[in-house]
């Protein structure tokens, strides 16, 4: 039986003051453990911490890059509904744009359109 090496002094002091903590975890929770420790740049010990709440975790950094997703897929989402369904027209003396917005507009169009027979090309197509 061989003996142990005798630990300095300092390395004592050191294991006491700084205990190992050990557990098992399922290797999904490892996996992730080790992607957040290269893509934060933070170590098993700062998880641990931020977990503990000891050290606050970039969350408002986190929630300023989802707020500003959400506002650019609002944004984007909207564009492309004004796009797909605002009903414009060009003025008649002026020819800039007029959208219809008003209810009272969006009325006097559908007026028309049903006055003057429009309607679903394919409905026409079985009239026809």
């Amino acid at each position: 039986m061989t003996k142990a090496a005798k630990k300095a002094p300092s390395r004592v002091r050191y294991e006491q003051a700084h205990p190992t903590v050990s557990c098992r975890v399922p290797k999904e929770v490892y996996d992730r453990l080790r992607l957040v420790t290269k893509t934060e740049d933070k170590s098993f010990t700062d998880i641990l911490k931020i977990g503990l709440g000891i050290i606050e975790v970039k969350a408002g950094e986190e929630g300023k890059i989802r707020e500003k997703a959400y506002i650019d897929g609002y944004r984007e989402g909207y564009a492309e509904a004004e796009r797909l369904y605002k009903i414009t027209y060009p003025c008649s003396v002026c020819g800039k744009t007029i959208e219809l917005t008003s209810t009272n507009a969006k009325q006097v169009a559908s007026g028309y359109m049903q006055e003057h027979g429009w309607g679903h090309r394919a409905c026409h197509e079985r009239r026809g």
